[in-house]
């Protein structure tokens, strides 16, 4: 059994997906990019857009009754691995010991030219 979640907190779902699911004790969170919970595009550097990626992902998060805290399992995806650090240094305000398990790529091209995209998995 699946059950999607919505937060008014983030942006809308902007093609056949949910912002989330949770099926069973996990919360499977979609990737989230810097768009404001109007669907508006934050423009900045990628520590600008990260935190809006995460302040989403919080969002998100809060409405399915859970936190970062959570969080087990992550993927960051970047349009240039340089950002690394700067991201690191946002992602790092968001998370605590013990952080969640984490791939981060490197990819050709993200939603709208947006230089960072984050999905989560939560346990609870």
């Amino acid at each position: 059994m699946k059950t999607a979640i919505s937060s008014p907190g983030a942006p809308k779902a902007v093609g056949p997906y949910s912002q989330a699911v949770r099926a069973g004790n996990l919360l499977f969170v979609a990737g989230q990019i810097p768009l404001d919970p109007s669907g508006a595009m934050v423009e900045g550097d990628v520590a600008v857009q990260a935190h809006r990626v995460l302040d989403n992902i919080g969002a998100i998060l809060a409405t399915a009754g859970v936190s970062f805290a959570h969080v087990v399992r992550t993927t960051v995806y970047l349009s240039d691995m340089n950002d690394l650090p700067a991201m690191n240094q946002v992602y790092g305000t968001y998370f605590s010991e013990p952080y969640p398990a984490r791939a981060t790529v490197q990819v050709a091209r993200l939603p709208r030219d947006v230089r960072i995209e984050i999905d989560a998995i939560a346990a609870y």
